[in-house]
């Protein structure tokens, strides 16, 4: 989705994939080597660089173009490495024009308001997004706030549609759910794009179901600026 995403807006700029040394790195640069080869369009010209664990701003800068539009990746899940790339990077946000992509684990850092990173415009994906604004998000706020003194998490809102949904499906289904879950009906705070995902490409056989749909969350000074 990333890889689509790039290709969509970021066709033109200098994108560069940034990671550290290990396993789990290794498989996302795969991932994204896949992506690239296996894409029906114009496919993007990716440049890959290995940064050491005390990496500096003069290291990444011979990457950049100040001439153009820069991307850069953040290709580990790594939270201590984000925060190290983005601080690295917002120090050269004056100079480098950029945008500091980054992977789902980022959706719970709550370092990126500090003044470090002040400037950076960071990306990141997540399959859940609520802006807390409709009426159900306000009531169970309210609720929380009344009964346990507290704000309700994110893990709160997240179970509370997940078992509205797939409930009100599975009343409707009946033993017919299977077919029917990736229905549209009965959202509640995000969208859902359910698909079926088939592990062994020559079996017929589904091994589960996944929510394939991602939104494009754009920060800046730990403020959402922008959701796509």
């Amino acid at each position: 989705a990333m890889y689509k995403f790039l290709q969509k807006n970021h066709g033109t700029s200098n994108i560069i994939v940034l990671r550290k040394k290990g396993a789990q790195e290794d498989m996302l640069k795969g991932l994204f080597s896949n992506a690239e080869a296996s894409t029906t369009g114009v496919s993007l010209k990716l440049k890959f660089a290995n940064l050491n664990d005390n990496f500096t701003s003069d290291q990444i800068r011979p990457f950049l173009d100040s001439s153009k539009n820069n991307v850069v990746v953040a290709c580990s899940l790594d939270e201590n490495f984000a925060r190290q790339l983005a601080s690295r990077l917002a120090f050269m946000d004056d100079i480098y024009p950029m945008q500091l992509f980054g992977m789902p684990t980022w959706d719970g850092i709550r370092d990126f308001e500090k003044k470090e990173y002040r400037g950076l415009q960071i990306i990141y994906t997540t399959p859940f997004y609520n802006a807390k604004s409709d009426k159900i998000s306000i009531a169970i706020t309210n609720h929380y706030r009344t009964a346990f003194y507290s704000r309700p998490s994110d893990m709160v809102f997240r179970g509370f549609e997940t078992l509205l949904r797939f409930g009100k499906l599975l009343i409707d289904k009946g033993p017919n759910l299977a077919s029917s879950i990736g229905e549209k009906k009965y959202r509640v705070f995000t969208d859902f794009d359910i698909q079926p995902v088939f592990c062994n490409k020559q079996s017929p056989t589904l091994d589960y179901f996944e929510n394939k749909k991602l939104y494009f969350v754009k920060m800046i000074d730990g403020v959402i600026k922008g959701v796509l």
